[in-house]
């Protein structure tokens, strides 16, 4: 049975307050933890100022830190276990950052490796081939999947389709680098498969309101399509139970460094 840390517990709240874990009250979630009794969990939502009445999935900013600070104090989470690939997927919901955050190791972080996909989309504004995405067309992602070019391969948001070419992979491995994959839920899970010793890192928003903000915020996507990549991302925040270790994005260069510290 695979144990779930009072951190990821919380984690998973914040990302999501309607889960059940969003919904569980701060009391009930101290309670919960070995060697906290009434008597301390009183004390601690005194010196954290956070209210006998308050869930998890509604703390405020302030609150969430400190009592994330609190958890890290008493029962810190593991450090990344040694012995696994050097291939680092890193994945999330829609909107979390993942592309800022992979290119902030890739500026801060040389010795990293990011991997570039192949996309069937156009190229957006700024974007150049070969660095940003190698772009193709139907028939040559059909080829390279044909030929087994591609480690992994999926269609994204029932949309265009993208997929990790296996050649700069593997000679990079080879030569003892650092290889980081940025690539959506159903890209992480053909990884996995593929290697199961491939460390998997999920990014996490901060909260979801925040998630939704960002979203919104981008104005890439009309209305119904922002609903139905929402209904998408509850989906995937449901899943981050698959993966080795959870990142917060609440500020792109700590969740960048956490990331990078995974990978080592």
């Amino acid at each position: 049975m695979r144990v779930i840390t009072p951190q990821e517990l919380l984690r998973r709240a914040l990302a999501d307050p309607s889960s059940p874990a969003g919904a569980m009250r701060v009391p009930e979630f101290l309670t919960a933890i070995p060697a906290i009794g009434e008597g301390k969990r009183d004390r601690i939502l005194h010196d954290l100022e956070i209210s006998p009445v308050k869930r998890l999935g509604g703390l405020g900013s302030r609150q969430r830190e400190e009592l994330r600070a609190f958890l890290d104090a008493r029962w810190p989470e593991l450090e990344p276990r040694g012995g696994r690939s050097r291939l680092v997927v890193l994945a999330g919901p829609t909107a979390v950052g993942k592309g800022t955050v992979a290119a902030y190791i890739k500026e801060h972080h040389p010795e990293i490796l990011l991997s570039v996909s192949a996309t069937t989309r156009a190229p957006r504004p700024g974007e150049v081939d070969g660095e940003h995405y190698f772009f193709v067309d139907d028939a040559e992602f059909d080829r390279m999947i044909d030929d087994g070019e591609l480690l992994e391969h999926a269609t994204v948001h029932n949309a265009y389709r993208y997929g990790t070419p296996r050649g700069p992979i593997e000679k990079a491995l080879a030569e003892g680098r650092t290889v980081l994959l940025e690539i959506d839920l159903q890209g992480a899970r053909q990884v996995r498969d593929a290697d199961p010793s491939a460390t998997l890192v999920f990014l996490l928003p901060p909260s979801w309101d925040e998630l939704v903000q960002r979203l919104v915020g981008r104005g890439t996507e009309d209305a119904p399509e922002r609903a139905r990549r929402l209904r998408t991302a509850k989906t995937e925040l449901a899943s981050q139970g698959e993966f080795d270790f959870r990142v917060v994005n609440d500020d792109v260069a700590r969740a960048a460094d956490e990331v990078a510290r995974l990978t080592r």
